[in-house]
Formats: C-alpha cells, sequence, structure tokens
C-alpha cells in the first residue's frame, strides 16, 4: 500500500511527500526526480523528445514507484495516463490530492522556467480545469494547500490515515516498536 499525492503543477505534493514520509519514517520517491535521474531535465526532455515519449516513460517510473514506496509523489501530469488512472482506482493505494487556489499558486510559479508545459498562470488554470474531474475522481482525500504551513497539510493526511486506519501507519508503528523493543499503540 502507498501512500500517494496527486495534483496540479506547484500544489505542494514534492514538499508533502517527503514531509510525510519523514515523519512516518517511510520510503520515498518524487517521480519527476526519478524521471529526471533516469532520463534527464524534464524541460530539455519535453521539447527534444515531445511530450508522448514523455509521458510514455514517465509512465514506468511511476508504476515502478508504486510498487517500491510507501509514499508517492506524482508529477502533476502523470494521471492522464489510463494505466495509473486502473492503478490509483483499483490498486492498494491512498490517493491525496492537493490544491492550491491561484493566488498561491501565481506567487510559486512566477518567475519559474523550469516548468516547460506551462507558461504562466493562464496556462496553469487551463491546465487544471481540464485534469481537475480526473484528479477528483482518483482522490481518496482533497486538501487544500494555499498559504498553510506544510506542517498542517502533512498533519492533516496523518489524521486520514489514521482515521481510516491505514496499513502504512500500522506497518511502521510495528517496524519501529520491532526495532525499539516496545509495544505499537497505533
Amino acid at each position: 500500500m502507498s501512500l500517494v499525492f496527486i495534483g496540479p503543477p506547484a500544489a505542494g505534493k514534492s514538499r508533502a511527500g517527503k514531509r510525510l514520509a519523514q515523519r512516518l519514517g517511510a520510503s520515498y520517491a518524487d517521480t519527476d526526480k526519478l524521471f529526471v535521474r533516469e532520463h534527464g531535465p524534464i524541460h530539455e526532455f519535453i521539447p527534444r523528445e515531445g511530450e508522448p515519449a514523455f509521458r510514455r516513460l514517465e509512465r514506468e517510473v511511476v508504476a515502478n514507484a508504486l510498487r517500491e514506496y510507501d509514499v508517492v509523489s506524482l508529477g502533476g501530469g502523470a494521471i492522464l495516463d489510463e494505466g495509473t488512472q486502473a492503478d490509483l482506482e483499483y490498486g492498494e493505494h491512498e490517493v491525496v490530492l492537493l490544491v492550491a487556489n491561484r493566488r498561491a499558486i501565481e506567487e510559486r510559479i512566477s518567475g519559474k522556467t523550469n516548468r516547460p508545459l506551462l507558461s504562466g498562470i493562464d496556462s496553469w488554470v487551463e491546465t487544471f480545469e481540464r485534469r481537475r474531474p480526473v484528479y477528483e475522481r482518483l482522490a481518496d482525500l482533497r486538501v487544500d494547500t494555499s498559504f498553510r504551513p506544510m506542517w498542517q497539510v502533512v498533519n492533516e493526511v496523518r489524521r486520514h490515515l489514521k482515521k481510516i486506519d491505514s496499513p502504512l501507519l500500522a506497518r511502521k508503528a510495528a517496524e519501529q516498536a520491532d526495532e525499539d523493543g516496545t509495544v505499537p499503540t497505533g
């Protein structure tokens, strides 16, 4: 079982995923970073090879990450792939949709040039609106990150995991108990 962060670019998926994994003592992967490690910078790859080639290779990276890591942050468009959608809908994954309002996103992306499929806030809004139905269909939990400290976002996700009695929390508690000789309390 993995916990998977999805959402539009600049919603906070990477920061939330990394911070949550640290809090849980869980393994973590950011699929954009895995892609870069294997294939080079995305902002160079897409103009050179095209978006279809990027999406095909991204799918492989995502499928591997979902099998190998406890917490996974997907690139904003990874959910466009039908195989990834099926993995998230029918696999044993808890999917968290992170969103943010226009003003928060505008602050986060202003001056950034390493997002090849975005060219400003209007492009972001158009992309988000086009993908929104897929994001919402796949999500088990929706969290707004607009102007919130990341610790609040992570705590909201942890409360959700506790509420649903997530195997991820139980497994990590059992592993910690094995390491320090205590009895897990859940």
